[in-house]
C-alpha cells in the first residue's frame, strides 16, 4: 500500500473509539475518531477521507441521517455502518443510501480490516474514474480509448504523433483489444477528421467479394453484377479506410491493394478507367504478419507499405490497472440500457485477477451479463461466470478461518436481505438456503427481522 488509508470512526461509545485507536495500526491507517455526527461532518468538510465507520445508534444525530449528509459532502468516501443490534430495516436503508457494508458488533477485527481495505480499494477506483474523465477531456488522450496504464499511455503517444501525418499505419494486437478504437482515434485527431472513415472487416466478407467491396465493379462484370457499384476506396476518398484483419486477405487482392496504395489509382472490376483517390490506409491484424510472409500467405512488399508506423495495442492481461476503469465504464454505459450498478470490491477483485483471453470484448460481455443477472443495485461475485474464479481470496491463512467464515456469512445474509428489500423468501432463494435453514441462521447470528 503506497500510502496510509485516511479513515474516521464516529461512535458515541468511548470504549469502542479507544479500541479502534489501539487496534488499527498507525503504519496502515491515518485514523480520526469522533464522539458524535456533527464533529464528523465538520471534519469531512475539511479533509478527504477514504473510509468512514459510522455507528447507527447515536444521540444528537443517528447514523442513518449522518450517512445521508456525509454522502452529499463526500460521495467518493466509502461508508461502513456499525450497530450493536442488526435490524433489516436499518440495513435496507443504509445499503440503499450507498453504504459499502453493514456490520454488527462485536466485530472480528481481522474481518474489519479486510472490509476496510476492500472499501478503500473501491474508493480509489471511484476517484480514479473521476480523474480519468478529466484526463479524457485533454487533447493528449483519445477519448475513444479508456485506460491510464503505462502500456496504454505509450499507445496514446503514438496515436497523437501519427494522427498529425498521412502515413499508413498497421495496428497489431489480439482479438478484442480495441484496434478499431485506435484507428478511429487516429482518424478523429487527424486533418481528415471531417472526411469519411470507412471500415471493412476482411473476416466478414467472402474472399471472392472482397475485391469488389474495396474497388467496386461495373455492370455485367460478373454474374449478379446487375448495376455499377462504387468501392470503398471511392467512398472514402479524402478520408480514411480501416482494413480490419488484413491478414485474412487473399494474395491476389493484396497485390491490387498494394498497387492502389503506391499509385493512388485503381480500376473497378470490369472497368477500364483509372480512378484517382486520396485515401489513408489504416490496417489491423491479430496475426503475426512476418510469420505469414515466411509461409507465403502475405506479401512482403505490402507489409512494408502498411507498416510505416506500427502501433501494438496490448492485451488486457498486460494492463491490469485499466480493468476496473473499463469494468465501471461498461457497468455505466451498456447496450442493454440497464441503470448503472456498482461493482462490489469482491467482484472487482475477481474481475481484475482474471486473465481475459477475449480482452475488452469479453469484459464488456461479462459486465453486460452481470447487469442482466443481478437482481440488486450491485454486481457481486454471484453475478459473474463461474470460470472467472475458482477460489475465494477474501480470507487470509493468518486469521482464524472458522471465525472469519462465520462473520462473512453473517454479513452476506444481512446484505442479501437488505438488497431484497426485507423479502426473506427471496433472500433465502438467492443464498440457496432452505427456508428452515435460513431461519436457523437468522437465530444463530441474532439477526432481527
Amino acid at each position: 500500500m503506497t500510502r496510509k488509508i485516511n479513515i474516521f470512526v464516529v461512535d458515541d461509545e468511548m470504549n469502542f473509539r479507544e479500541l479502534m485507536v489501539d487496534i488499527l495500526p498507525e503504519t496502515k491507517y491515518a485514523l480520526e475518531v469522533f464522539a458524535d455526527g456533527y464533529a464528523a461532518l465538520e471534519a469531512v468538510k475539511k479533509k478527504d477521507f477514504d473510509v468512514g465507520l459510522i455507528d447507527v445508534t447515536m444521540p444528537k444525530i443517528d447514523g442513518i441521517e449522518l450517512l445521508k449528509r456525509l454522502i452529499k459532502i463526500s460521495p467518493l468516501t466509502e461508508y461502513i455502518m456499525l450497530t450493536g443490534n442488526a435490524t433489516i430495516s436499518s440495513a435496507v436503508e443504509a445499503i440503499k443510501l450507498g453504504a459499502a457494508n453493514y456490520l454488527t458488533k462485536p466485530i472480528q477485527m481481522a474481518t474489519l480490516e479486510i472490509i476496510i481495505e476492500k472499501a478503500y480499494e473501491n474508493s480509489i477506483i471511484n476517484k480514479e474514474n473521476i480523474i480519468l474523465k478529466e484526463e479524457l477531456r485533454s487533447k493528449d488522450i483519445p477519448p475513444e480509448i479508456i485506460g491510464k496504464s503505462s502500456p496504454l499511455k505509450e499507445v496514446f503517444t503514438l496515436i497523437n504523433k501519427v494522427a498529425k501525418t498521412s502515413s499508413q499505419v498497421l495496428i497489431t494486437g489480439e482479438s478484442g483489444v480495441g484496434k478499431e478504437l485506435a484507428a478511429k482515434a487516429i482518424h478523429k485527431n487527424s486533418s481528415r477528421s471531417d472526411k469519411p472513415f470507412v471500415i471493412i472487416d476482411c473476416t466478414s466478407i467472402p474472399t471472392t467479394l472482397l475485391e469488389s467491396e474495396l474497388f467496386g465493379h461495373e455492370k455485367g462484370s460478373f454474374t449478379h453484377a446487375i448495376s455499377q457499384k462504387l468501392g470503398l476506396f471511392e467512398i472514402a476518398n479524402t478520408g480514411t479506410i480501416f482494413i480490419d484483419e488484413i491478414g485474412e486477405m487473399e494474395l491476389n487482392t493484396q497485390a491490387k491493394l498494394l498497387r492502389a496504395i503506391e499509385t493512388h489509382q485503381f480500376r473497378r472490376i470490369g472497368g477500364t478507367k483509372q480512378i484517382e483517390v486520396d485515401v489513408r490506409i489504416i490496417a489491423a491484424t491479430n496475426r503475426n504478419l512476418t510469420e505469414e510472409i515466411s509461409k507465403s500467405n502475405f506479401r512482403k512488399d505490402l507489409y512494408y507499405r502498411l507498416n510505416v508506423i506500427n502501433i501494438h495495442v496490448p492485451p488486457l492481461r498486460e494492463r491490469k490497472d485499466d480493468i476496473p476503469l473499463l469494468a465501471n465504464h461498461f457497468a455505466a454505459n451498456n447496450s442493454v440500457k440497464i441503470a448503472h450498478k456498482k461493482i462490489t470490491p469482491e467482484a472487482m477483485k475477481i474481475i481484475k485477477e482474471y486473465n481475459w483471453p477475449g480482452n475488452i470484448r469479453e469484459l464488456a460481455n461479462v459486465i453486460e451479463r452481470a447487469l442482466i443477472i443481478s437482481e440488486s443495485d450491485y454486481i457481486t461475485p454471484a453475478d459473474l461466470p463461474f470460470n472467472l474464479s475458482d477460489k475465494n481470496n477474501l480470507l487470509s491463512d493468518k486469521n482464524n478461518v472458522a471465525d472469519l467464515l462465520k462473520e462473512y456469512e453473517k454479513n452476506i445474509i444481512i446484505k442479501t436481505i437488505a438488497k431484497c428489500g426485507g423479502n426473506m423468501t427471496r433472500a433465502a432463494e438467492l443464498l440457496k438456503y432452505s427456508r428452515a435453514n435460513f431461519y436457523r441462521k437468522l437465530t444463530k447470528y441474532k439477526i432481527n427481522s
